[in-house]
């Protein structure tokens, strides 16, 4: 089992700890908040309270035992900077880092971290593609042109199987997994027969499924 500390517990490193805690995962949470860190105290494995600056403060918590460290100061790029600098000397496998502009993800990278997140952007992306349409349930953006999207069955998809749909031909679109209440069929068959009001997980390129969704609700 992998160990995770997260550096820095405002609202988005005390949710990523929180329910990295619930899914089973050992996580340790650090911030300079006495308060945030009382919070936390029995919602994640172990807190402290600690100035993510102090070099020697999170050098004497053993940083090099964890298996991915994540860097959630996003306000004090200093102290985001230092903290990974520290994560990588001291020999973590992964760091990842929160960063609020693209200047501050190059300079995140170029000190070493593994992977760059941008909290703000990334809800803001996935509430606009929910907000524009109804048929689109979720959005995770894996670069500017593809993502994954949970989309619920176009019309003129219920009752015709996978194959009979040819989608990565016709739409250069792949259906992952279908959803059906608390069931889920993930790499379906191509003789999968699409049901209505059915979730489908869909990867592809935005444009072609926006275009999908779009023509069904035109359709209606």
């Amino acid at each position: 089992m992998k160990q995770y500390i997260v550096i820095g517990c405002g609202r988005f490193g005390s949710s990523l700890a929180t329910t990295m805690n619930l899914l089973g995962h050992q996580v340790m949470a650090i911030d300079k908040s006495e308060e945030i860190i009382q919070n936390l105290s029995d919602k994640v494995t172990h807190v402290a309270a600690v100035d993510v600056t102090d070099e020697y403060a999170l050098r004497s918590l053993g940083l090099g035992n964890f298996d991915v460290a994540i860097i959630a100061i996003g306000s004090d790029i200093r102290a985001s900077i230092m903290a990974t600098l520290i994560a990588k000397e001291m020999g973590v496998e992964q760091v990842v880092c929160k960063a609020k502009d693209e200047l501050q993800a190059k300079v995140l990278y170029k000190i070493g971290a593994d992977r760059v997140v941008f909290p703000e952007r990334d809800m803001g992306i996935r509430v606009a593609h929910n907000l524009v349409s109804d048929n689109i349930l979720d959005h995770i953006e894996l670069d500017p042109e593809y993502s994954i999207m949970e989309i619920v069955t176009p019309n003129k998809w219920i009752g015709k199987t996978l194959i009979e749909l040819d989608l990565r031909a016709k739409y250069e679109i792949t259906i992952l997994a279908i959803k059906d209440g608390d069931d889920i069929n993930v790499i379906p068959s191509p003789q999968e027969r699409l049901q209505e009001n059915s979730i489908l997980v869909v990867i592809g390129k935005n444009s072609n499924i926006s275009a999908i969704v779009a023509k069904d609700k035109n359709s209606k």
